[in-house]
């Protein structure tokens, strides 16, 4: 990158950083749009509950890390959870 006039360096920095985050957090997105789309296109209860867990799993290291909000993560389970309970067979007391 060239030195231009008027530009921090840490300025630079913070944009060189910036980049490589928002690269980083968009796949991460994209992974989780992978997942859940994965765990809606499920036929049966078992293949969605194994789809699910890595969801899950997935969901929470992304809000782990800050690159989704806790709540969206909440949100994001929550959905999931209740399309696949409705896929499992009902119990019958």
């Amino acid at each position: 990158m060239a030195k231009k006039t008027g530009r921090k360096k840490s300025a630079q920095k913070a944009f060189r950083q910036s980049i490589q985050r928002n690269l980083r957090n968009r796949a991460v997105k994209t992974n989780i749009k992978t997942w859940v789309k994965k765990v809606e296109a499920a036929t049966g209860p078992e293949e969605a509950k194994k789809a699910l867990v890595k969801a899950f799993s997935i969901v929470d290291k992304a809000a782990k890390r800050k690159v989704i909000h806790d709540n969206q993560a909440g949100r994001i389970k929550a959905r999931l959870s209740r399309i696949v309970n409705k896929l499992a067979p009902a119990k019958t007391a």
